[in-house]
């Protein structure tokens, strides 16, 4: 079934990557198509981007989230890649006054994590500006508690854009909060694969994120 134990949909918010510059094509539409294929209801959400700076993205995100709540009753979750893997875990992990914009569950593609020592300096430089001394504090490494939604992950070995090293701190830092997650690091692949429809390996993280979707925000 791709529905919650009591019948209500599960709604996908879709945010494509680009380093908070612009927004991949082939990471909103394809992956939208594919959320409904699976049953759920997916919305593709084109946040703010450079020169707009922090927090609108985020603001936006939280307000389409909590808007949502007030209408639809089965679960609300994120999926983002590269930087907008960034934005759905920030949404995901940040703290805020309100927990209806906190989506329970996050997926993330290839995610910048790190905008700090390490981390990705356009992503950094494109949702900061010159306030680069925040890039700690909004660094999704640095945000997550127990209180986190379960989360999933994947990432390719040889990415040389956004290096897996971002995954594997975020994952270090969900195992840290026992907060539920998979990780899957598969060995080969450009940045950017969005579905990943060409690679007969990488392709496979539609296949097990729709299997962990089944059981997500249910641990």
């Amino acid at each position: 079934m791709s529905v919650s134990d009591s019948g209500e949909n599960t709604l996908i918010f879709v945010l494509p990557g680009g380093g908070y510059e612009n927004h991949a094509p082939h990471e909103a539409e394809p992956v939208a198509d594919w959320i409904r294929a699976l049953g759920h209801e997916a919305r593709i959400l084109r946040y703010p981007l450079a020169p707009v700076r922090m927090p609108a993205a985020f603001d936006l995100v939280r307000t389409e989230i909590r808007e949502a709540r007030a209408t639809h009753r089965g679960r609300i979750g994120v999926i983002g890649f590269s930087a907008g893997g960034h934005l759905a875990g920030h949404v995901a992990f940040a703290a805020t006054d309100d927990p209806a914009e906190v989506p329970d569950f996050a997926v993330l593609g290839y995610p910048v994590v790190a905008l700090g020592e390490g981390g990705h300096i356009g992503s950094r430089d494109n949702l900061l500006g010159e306030r680069t001394d925040l890039a700690e504090s909004v660094s999704l490494q640095n945000l997550v508690t127990g209180d986190s939604p379960p989360t999933f992950v994947w990432h390719t070995a040889d990415d040389e854009v956004v290096p897996v090293s971002h995954s594997l701190r975020l994952a270090s830092a969900l195992a840290a909060a026992a907060v539920p997650f998979e990780l899957h690091i598969f060995p080969s692949g450009v940045h950017g694969l969005g579905l990943a429809q060409d690679s007969s390996v990488v392709k496979q993280w539609t296949v097990l994120c729709a299997r962990w979707l089944e059981g997500a925000g249910r641990y």
